[in-house]
């Protein structure tokens, strides 16, 4: 195949959400308490919801800018290309890239909602909740239909609220919602407590994916407060492996047989080896563990009925493409992210998949992604216009190079400590 030939729907892009994103959609008397944009003493923004910081733009959002321009702490909006934030110009940026559709996380309220859930009054965080979301399905979706994948974020505080807009969100056109990796890092019942059976209904009932993103419990692997910024960076798919054992382990498969989880940012080439580790446990093990897997099928059977997973650019991974369900891996493009390939994604994918037939790379750059979302961009778009070479002809304008911003410094190895620390102690 060739890259003007693919089409590409990526199961993870960002939003570096734009300042005035709440402004029509938070009612008049709760307008005061909405989230809002503050710049520093050190001329740098950031959001903030009440007393709670959000999480930073920095690396979040440095498409289009070479290395040496990545920074760590909070940025400026006038600092990234506009296409982080602005949803025309990142149909445009999307056009460049060849990309015909993303589904796209959150930024500054953490990727499960974290900082909204985080404020003293429920109520309030309801509401914003709810804001949040219909920005995002009527401003940033709306705007053009057949490019995104809508995603909610959830008031996790309360499960039957968070099934109740579950529920609300499906009657929107929206078929995932973003759900914390660990609930129990962030002080919330365990998958293992039952607690959250109301919202697997709901997922059930509307068919609607938990998308478990990298670090959507607010926190990061690392040794030491004093280990190198490559050693985090390095082990950050080890959250996912605490994610994926959670799942295999549970026991709430035979009340919800039809449950879709999807592990988002975390690579694929690790997956193999830890369903041997599961397996092997559960034949060394199961004397004693007294785990029934005889009507789910075991570990392995688990993840393939399950669990969706994804991946930017890796060797390792489609490599080991037999071990996996074909139908449940999908592509990332990471857009606006430090790990992204944009603007080169089309070219970077058939490297990655070489030696993969036609029909196989086409089930991992959009067929899976649509199937499993409820998604159909061709009710919008010729098919025949929605392949990367008929993108990248409306786009020959666009300039991919980032030209604002600042070199990167021991600003940023700074912020970067300040960040573990803080991580640290929340953990203890």
């Amino acid at each position: 195949m060739r890259a003007d030939d693919l089409i590409l729907i990526s199961v993870d892009d960002h939003i570096a959400e734009p300042a005035n994103m709440f402004d029509a959609h938070v009612p008049s008397r709760h307008r005061e308490l909405a989230p809002r944009v503050v710049t520093d003493d050190n001329g740098t923004q950031q959001w903030w919801y009440g007393n709670v910081k959000g999480r930073d733009l920095g690396l979040n959002a440095v498409a289009g800018k070479p290395r040496e321009m990545y920074n760590v702490d909070a940025s400026r909006y006038d600092e990234m290309r506009p296409g982080c934030f602005d949803v025309h110009e990142r149909i445009r940026d999307m056009n460049a890239g060849g990309q015909l559709a993303g589904l796209n996380f959150p930024n500054f309220t953490g990727f499960s909602g974290q900082v909204l859930n985080m404020g003293p009054d429920t109520a309030i965080n309801e509401v914003m909740i709810r804001a949040y979301n219909d920005w995002h399905i009527a401003e940033w979706c709306g705007a053009y239909p057949g490019r995104f994948i809508p995603c909610g974020i959830l008031p996790l505080f309360d499960v039957e609220k968070a099934a109740a807009e579950v529920h609300r969100l499906a009657a929107k056109g929206c078929h995932a919602v973003t759900f914390s990796e660990n609930p129990a890092a962030l002080n919330m019942p365990s998958i293992h407590s039952g607690y959250w059976d109301p919202l697997f209904a709901a997922c059930v009932e509307t068919e609607t994916v938990l998308c478990c993103h990298l670090g959507s419990s607010s926190r990061s692997m690392n040794t030491s407060v004093d280990s190198p910024p490559g050693v985090a960076m390095s082990l950050s798919s080890a959250g996912t492996i605490l994610t994926l054992m959670d799942l295999l382990w549970a026991t709430f498969w035979e009340r919800f047989p039809t449950l879709k989880f999807s592990l988002t940012e975390g690579d694929i080439g690790w997956i193999p080896y830890f369903l041997w580790r599961a397996e092997h446990v559960n034949d060394r093990h199961g004397g004693w563990i007294d785990h029934d897997f005889s009507k789910t099928g075991g570990p392995t059977q688990i993840f393939r009925d399950h669990i969706l997973v994804c991946f930017i650019k890796e060797t390792v991974g489609p490599e080991l493409m037999h071990h996996f369900e074909l139908g449940n891996v999908c592509w990332e493009s990471d857009y606006p992210h430090s790990d992204g390939t944009w603007p080169h994604a089309p070219e970077e994918l058939l490297v990655t998949l070489q030696g993969f037939t036609d029909e196989q790379i086409n089930a991992i750059s959009h067929e899976n992604a649509m199937r499993h979302y409820g998604f159909d961009p061709f009710a919008h778009r010729a098919r025949e216009r929605c392949t990367v070479g008929a993108l990248r002809a409306e786009a020959g304008d666009v300039d991919v190079v980032t030209r604002v911003g600042r070199e990167s410094g021991e600003r940023d190895l700074e912020a970067w400590r300040e960040i573990i620390a803080r991580t640290a102690a929340q953990s203890r």
